[in-house]
């Protein structure tokens, strides 16, 4: 099994000046990143408002995406990194989750970054992810049906935060979330109407160009976003 560990890390800025640098630092932060010891792959992404997929950007949260040889170099960049100092002192507020990956299905960006680990106590909180590019001749069918199936989200039992996030709006999206427990993931998931049938017309309509599911346990956390 392997050592690697994800970080995510949510960073949310206020004023006016403090977003538009947040802004540019989506390009600007990859020379920062490029060659860090221990990483393995990385993505710099936007968020999008409220809850879910929304293709209305949030112009107030970023999030930095990465994958690591182990858990201290992953500690190592979030603790020491130039780069995590500048951020920390530009937004108003800082989250990042340690995790240990337990299921990876699919691809993002033509390959799959997440490595199964044998990390998988009974009682850890489970972060989700689920990714996609969508087709550009399905974009009209996609986005009409987003607020159908994420409805149930509202009154999901033991579901802790969810946010949409993504490289590249409308078309290139994600959506993590954080839940109490993996029954709690899993009592959504199956026993939502709205999802499944969205998991079903994802496969009759081919929305998607590219698409991944991944699942992890949390090591660790520092920060919040509350």
């Amino acid at each position: 099994m392997s050592s690697q560990v994800t970080t995510i890390s949510f960073f949310k800025y206020e004023g006016l000046v403090n977003k538009a640098w947040a802004f540019g630092m989506m390009q600007f932060a990859h020379s920062y990143i490029a060659g860090a010891e221990g990483m393995q792959f990385y993505k710099l992404m936007g968020s999008g408002r409220g809850l879910g997929f929304n293709p209305w950007p949030d112009w107030s949260t970023y999030t930095l995406l990465c994958t690591w040889d182990n858990l201290e170099a992953a500690e190592r960049f979030v603790n020491e990194s130039p780069l995590y100092g500048k951020y920390n002192k530009r937004s108003h507020k800082q989250w990042t989750l340690y995790m240990a990956n337990t299921v990876a299905k699919g691809l993002w960006s033509g390959g799959q970054p997440f490595q199964v680990t044998d990390s998988t106590p009974a009682d850890s909180k489970i972060a989700v992810i689920t990714r996609a590019t969508i087709k550009l001749s399905k974009l009209r069918s996609f986005w009409r049906y987003v607020p159908t199936s994420q409805r149930p989200i509202d009154d999901a039992t033991g579901l802790l935060y969810t946010k949409g996030i993504g490289e590249v709006p409308v078309v290139q999206m994600a959506t993590f979330s954080l839940w109490q427990d993996q029954e709690s993931m899993m009592n959504f998931a199956y026993g939502s109407e709205e999802h499944r049938k969205a998991i079903a017309m994802t496969r009759e309509l081919d929305w998607y160009k590219e698409e991944l599911f991944s699942r992890w346990i949390i090591l660790k956390e520092e920060g919040g976003l509350h």
